[in-house]
């Protein structure tokens, strides 16, 4: 469930209430019970974990020694190519 957050515009409390998507939003301070109240849009965050993402596997700076101007063997290619690591 989203944790959705509030502010209260008579005590300047802030608060933060579990709620379904459709529940309605919150109407009273749990602190002052004040009907002013609004609410926030807080900044999301979570973490992508494992590989495939694009910090894991594609953000490195991978380069072959062709990128560096120096000719690889078109028979084994270097160590830092992702096309090495493959086991196709």
């Amino acid at each position: 469930m989203p944790i959705y957050e509030y502010r209260c515009k008579s005590c300047s409390k802030r608060f933060e209430i579990m709620q379904k998507i459709s529940d309605k939003p919150v109407k009273e301070c749990i602190y002052c019970s004040s009907q002013k109240i609004e609410k926030l849009i807080s900044q999301s965050s979570f973490a992508l974990k494992g590989s495939g993402w694009h910090k894991t596997d594609y953000a490195a700076n991978k380069t072959c020694d062709i990128a560096a101007g120096q000719k690889a063997d078109k028979a084994s290619p270097c160590a830092t190519c992702p096309s090495a690591n493959s086991n196709s």
